[in-house]
């Protein structure tokens, strides 16, 4: 049975969850670098007998300053407290990021919230961590100050796979170029995407090709094209096979990113219904046809192709 984790929405926690191993970063995607941290520090729960709670931030200061930066998220909250919950996590302090909790100085920061609120045995960050206004603290600044607010600051060296370190940027950019494999490879899953299913414009059902339209949100937008994807509905564990278009749609002029999702041997009404769509395998990017019956022509070979793939 899986423990459920404790959500903190402030920096307001409890007594108990006190002198514990605090780790401060988005940890989007919570891929296998930030799985490495997350090993170092369970070893550090273990040999102190001390919780680890991790200080997150929502939306991620990134998209909050760039609103160009839309859609960013390799993973939402959902998944997130989920993959953090596996990292055996004892509690998450989940502070929305606005325009005042941005204007906080570095020194308040480490003195009125690390200090005051949170008073941590230990703080595990990376070595490029920013923190307070316009990103003037770092890991030298939390290290000048350790002793005299009573903490330890760790910082494991950075995940490199030859010789580049395993990033959520990194990741991005595989997403972005249609390298799947080896994105999946870093995160050590299928990348995912959650959402609830709408009604679309059912332009899919006329031409014989129901599918299921998830709107994407602010998940990151990976190379448009076609997917072999497995399907898990609502609370169901079990999978279902299928083929999935991320994309714009250009033989019927949409300009709007979409996911649309053909679950195979399957016609039951899942409207509004959550899912989440594991991608497998980039089939091939996304192109005009000149007419439906082209369109129609290629949708079968897709599907043919990711009938073959294994789930």
């Amino acid at each position: 049975m899986v423990k459920k984790i404790k959500l903190y929405k402030n920096f307001d926690i409890k007594k108990f969850d006190k002198k514990a191993i605090i780790l401060i970063g988005n940890f989007d995607g919570l891929h296998i670098g930030h799985q490495k941290l997350f090993n170092f520090a369970n070893k550090y729960k273990n040999k102190f007998k001390l919780k680890i709670g991790v200080i997150t931030f929502d939306p991620i200061p990134k998209m909050f300053f760039n609103p160009n930066f839309k859609n960013y998220r390799i993973s939402n909250l959902e998944e997130k407290i989920n993959f953090l919950t596996r990292c055996n996590v004892d509690f998450i302090i989940n502070k929305k990021f606005d325009l005042s909790f941005s204007k906080t100085s570095y020194y308040d920061f480490i003195k009125k919230i690390i200090f005051k609120k949170i008073n941590p045995e230990f703080i595990f960050v990376s070595n490029n961590f920013k923190f307070g206004n316009k990103r003037e603290g770092n890991v030298d600044s939390l290290i000048k100050y350790s002793k005299t607010f009573d903490y330890k600051v760790v910082k494991p060296a950075p995940l490199k796979k030859k010789s580049k370190v395993i990033s959520s940027t990194l990741i991005r950019k595989l997403l972005i170029k249609g390298k799947l494999k080896l994105a999946n490879k870093y995160l050590n899953r299928n990348w995912s995407i959650i959402g609830k299913v709408r009604v679309g414009r059912k332009m899919g059902r006329k031409i014989g090709f129901p599918t299921c339209n998830i709107d994407i949100k602010d998940y990151v937008i990976a190379k448009p094209g076609v997917y072999s994807v497995k399907i898990q509905i609502g609370k169901n564990k079990k999978y279902l096979k299928g083929i999935a278009n991320l994309g714009y749609r250009p033989t019927f002029n949409q300009k709007k990113i979409l996911l649309e999702v053909n679950i195979f041997n399957f016609s039951k009404n899942i409207y509004l219904k959550k899912i989440k769509v594991e991608f497998i395998k980039f089939i091939r990017a996304e192109r005009k046809f000149r007419n439906i019956n082209q369109l129609k022509k290629q949708i079968d070979k897709d599907i043919f192709d990711c009938k073959r793939v294994k789930i």
